[in-house]
């Protein structure tokens, strides 16, 4: 990390953790409709369908899953491949921008693959592929076999993320439906929203719009959250409209003059997130919210799992069980909760369960999430 001699104040661990968790709307829950929020937080992890409306509950007051689900429907947000690879949430206009400012990564990924991709032209794969998924929505598998057809000889998992990473493929509905959801299947952005991607920005705008949502950050943790490398000029260009701090360790921190810093003792009530919310993957040094002692605690193998905040900081993890008459959330935190603490997780996870939730009973239990 990037370390700095100037005299900028230094904000402590605790100072870094108020402020982003009230840029991520996790003080306090805010009044946003679902849209405005998806766009305030710069896109919502979505490997699954179920974490964007896990994380909205955690940040808004009075949030229906039914909100995103319609948003969803009538094409105001999308599900898409966007930064560090993976699937976001995103609003429409979000998506036909973002998209093009990591594109040049997306492509990037197919060097892992190249071996897979012996003779195959791009061009003409990106050609195809855009016809076969804007005459209907494709799944992977049809894509992959229906590209099987031009090069037999090539790798079929890597054609199918040659078209992936060099098309901007939206999952279409109902995929990603509450309650509704179906297999995914992929049509290219500009033919589900009916307009053009725009050209591939500059990222000043986008710099500015993460450290609203994540500040105050780092060049580095920046460039963690976007998958991008080489914004140090970006951060540079922007320095005169910035304000900047040192973390413990010395490391330089911009932000936005007027963002929220707020002081390190604001209570920071339980929340509940979903497995690979942004909080937990945006930041280089992610000890603004994960202590050393937790690191890698919310993981399994491949698996992750939902995380449990308490006094704003990574401190178990949870997960939710649902039949027709009853829904569970068992929680298992990683060291000893007081009655208080205690007390107000239950009260947390009682109102998860209001919102997530038609089962007509539910318990709250803590116990072993992490089978090892």
């Amino acid at each position: 990390m990037t370390k700095t001699t100037s005299t900028a104040p230094v904000l402590s661990v605790r100072e870094l953790n108020r402020a982003t968790l009230d840029r991520q709307l996790l003080l306090r829950r805010a009044t946003l409709s679902a849209t405005d929020a998806v766009e305030h937080l710069v896109g919502l992890q979505a490997q699954n369908v179920k974490p964007p409306y896990y994380a909205l509950a955690a940040r808004l007051e009075g949030f229906e899953p039914e909100e995103l689900s319609a948003a969803m429907e009538s094409r105001e947000v999308v599900r898409i491949v966007t930064m560090r690879s993976t699937i976001h949430t995103h609003t429409a206009d979000d998506c036909l921008t973002l998209r093009p400012l990591v594109q040049a990564a997306r492509e990037r990924e197919l060097y892992g693959f190249r071996h897979g991709l012996a003779g195959v032209d791009l061009d003409r794969l990106t050609a195809i592929s855009r016809e076969l998924v804007e005459a209907e929505p494709r799944t992977l598998k049809q894509l992959r076999e229906a590209l099987l057809v031009e090069w037999p000889d090539a790798d079929p998992l890597a054609l199918a993320i040659a078209a992936r990473c060099r098309l901007p493929l939206v999952q279409v509905t109902p995929r990603g439906l509450w309650g509704r959801s179906g297999q995914v299947a992929l049509t290219t952005a500009e033919h589900w929203l009916g307009r053009p991607a725009e050209p591939a920005p500059a990222p000043d705008a986008t710099v500015l719009r993460y450290l609203a949502a994540f500040g105050p950050a780092s060049v580095k943790d920046m460039q963690t959250w976007a998958g991008l490398t080489r914004l140090r000029e970006v951060f540079e260009r922007l320095r005169p409209q910035l304000v900047t701090f040192r973390d413990e360790h010395g490391v330089e921190l911009f932000d936005l003059p007027d963002a929220p810093r707020p002081d390190e003792d604001t209570p920071a009530p339980p929340r509940l997130l979903p497995e690979f919310d942004n909080l937990l993957l945006s930041h280089a040094d992610r000890s603004r919210v994960v202590s050393a002692d937790y690191k890698g605690r919310s993981w399994q193998g491949n698996q992750a799992f939902c995380t449990l905040l308490v006094d704003g900081f990574l401190e178990g993890v949870w997960r939710l069980e649902e039949s027709p008459d009853e829904a569970v959330i068992t929680i298992e935190p990683f060291g000893t909760l007081t009655r208080r603490q205690r007390d107000e997780v239950v009260e947390e996870a009682t109102r998860m369960l209001s919102v997530l939730s038609t089962a007509s009973s539910y318990d709250i239990r803590f116990g072993t999430v992490v089978r090892g």
